[in-house]
């Protein structure tokens, strides 16, 4: 894929340097196979983990389904802002869709029991995104397409209940870089809450530019406790 592509993507969490990570991270499942396995990708910048957003979310996922086990698994991915070498920028989103797929696939495997949420902020978010695509992004060139993974088998998405997505950058800022739209999965669409802060000009259809301060409330302002409600309505 295209650095022209993917790069508006991964710019889109780039205010995450604007708040340090303070809360603490889960990495890993708590048990081999718990009642409930959050993958959640974190932004852009922001150290190896969940992440802000992604701890909130997995803390009021907790905090919202007692007497469950909730893990979860932080994607695998750089997060890079390298701006300045787009191409190995773009590998590494290509890099999180591949670890975000394998550990679904993992886990409707070994423990088909286990209710999975697929969860991602601004980056994140297109790396989730792209974790349910049903085949090659309206708007990717031929020539690049072989170097994206494979979707997965149909059969996983019986094991995802629902996918929970902060500050993905929006179609109009897709279109104004001459990229494709994050589009969720058909298999996947009826399972999807999208959350934006209202003047997020990430997400809110803004033309596209940096993005501002409240692309980083989504773990303070409900947000993340909301989507938490909506993925434990659906376990």
């Amino acid at each position: 894929m295209t650095a022209r592509v993917l790069v508006p993507f991964v710019g889109a969490a780039i205010a995450a340097f604007a708040m340090p990570l303070t809360l603490s991270v889960q990495t890993a499942s708590a048990a081999p196979c718990p009642d409930v396995e959050v993958v959640f990708a974190r932004g852009t910048a922001e150290p190896p983990g969940l992440g802000i957003t992604g701890t909130a979310f997995v803390e009021s996922l907790r905090l919202q389904t007692p007497g469950r086990s909730v893990g979860a698994y932080a994607v695998n991915y750089e997060a890079s802002a390298d701006f300045g070498n787009p191409i190995p920028l773009a590998r590494t989103v290509v890099d999180g869709v591949r670890d975000s797929q394998a550990h679904v696939e993992y886990m409707a495997s070994a423990c088909p029991g286990t209710k999975i949420v697929l969860g991602g902020y601004s980056q994140g978010a297109v790396v989730a995104g792209f974790t349910t695509m049903a085949g090659v992004p309206d708007g990717v060139r031929p020539e690049y397409a072989s170097s994206l993974p494979a979707p997965m088998p149909p059969e996983v998405a019986s094991h995802v209940s629902a996918v929970v997505l902060f500050g993905k950058p929006s179609d109009r800022w897709m279109r104004d870089v001459e990229a494709p739209p994050v589009v969720v999965g058909p298999l996947y669409g009826g399972k999807v809450a999208d959350y934006c802060v209202g003047g997020d000009t990430i997400c809110d259809g803004s033309p596209v530019g940096q993005p501002n301060a409240l692309h980083v409330f989504y773990s303070f302002n409900g947000m993340a406790f909301n989507g938490a409600s909506f993925a434990a309505g659906r376990l």
